[in-house]
């Protein structure tokens, strides 16, 4: 009688115990992916900021770099170059130029992050080993080192936000909107930089890197508006540097079209694709 009071409970609980029988027949190798099995990412998060604490020197060398160009271009290029007509408004070199320093530095954080100090915690601190060796899984590092490499573009970002404010190179309040926007843009490289990481095979491999990161910086629209480069603009953007800078100009400038949604979609599609081949790659490396 009183199972007939609770038919649903007693259905879902039959449900459960099915389910949970089927998974532990299904090889691990069929399930749909092994990002389902995410459970405690913040951890892989916690603890980069416990190293940082004491190295906290290291967070500022993505940031110097671009900081470096703003301040070049503010006291020098701005005063040869002057003023430009950027879709139909008229403004200062310097104020074109520092929305993309500031998503290239979003860009340059996430890349450090997943690249160099993964490659040491995977080959030669063996972390992820010891890691593994917890109820943490290969998707929980993957995540969790993404993770912490998109706060740190958060925190350079938030810092341009700043000085941009201070020099006087953005007026629009839009600008806070920028920081996402950041956030998105070392989702994407962080996701991509980590996947690359797991085919290198030595620290000699790692001067492919700066080979493809200086031209991403310089050939982005960074330093000229996209239509400067004439019949080679569409190779400016295809690159996924690209995608960032426009939206952050379209938060400095206050500038919103359509397009933000194509841009978007392209910096999440590569966020994913990369955190894919992470994960995958990770779970051939770490579970051989």
């Amino acid at each position: 009688m009183h199972a007939d009071l609770h038919p649903q409970a007693d259905t879902v609980t039959t449900i459960n115990r099915s389910v949970g029988g089927l998974l532990r027949i299904i090889p691990a190798s069929l399930w749909p992916t092994e990002l389902l099995r995410v459970r405690r990412p913040q951890r892989m998060v916690e603890r980069s900021a416990m190293v940082y604490r004491r190295s906290w020197m290291v967070l500022l060398s993505g940031f110097v770099e671009p900081f470096v160009y703003l301040m070049s271009v503010r006291i020098g290029f701005a005063a040869l170059i002057g003023d430009l007509n950027f879709d139909g408004q008229v403004i200062g070199y310097a104020e074109f130029v520092a929305p993309a320093l500031m998503a290239a530095a979003a860009m340059n954080g996430a890349i450090f992050d997943s690249t160099a100090n993964v490659y040491y915690k995977l080959v030669h601190a063996r972390l992820y080993d010891s890691v593994l060796a917890t109820p943490m899984g290969v998707a929980d590092v993957a995540l969790g080192e993404i993770s912490w490499a998109m706060l740190r573009g958060a925190l350079y970002s938030t810092a341009f936000v700043v000085v941009m404010w201070a020099l006087g190179l953005t007026s629009s309040l839009w600008i806070v909107l920028a920081v996402p926007i950041c956030v998105l843009i070392g989702f994407a490289f962080a996701s991509l930089g980590m996947a690359v990481t797991t085919f290198l095979r030595s620290w000699s491999d790692f001067d492919y890197i700066p080979a493809v990161q200086v031209p991403l910086l310089l050939f982005s629209a960074t330093f000229f508006p996209v239509s400067q480069y004439g019949s080679w603009a569409w190779a400016v953007q295809i690159s996924p540097l690209y995608h960032g800078v426009v939206l952050v100009r379209m938060a400095a400038f206050n500038q919103w079209s359509w397009s933000a949604i194509g841009h978007i979609a392209v910096l999440l599609g590569i966020a994913m694709i990369g955190l894919g081949i992470t994960s995958r790659r990770l779970r051939a490396l770490l579970l051989k």
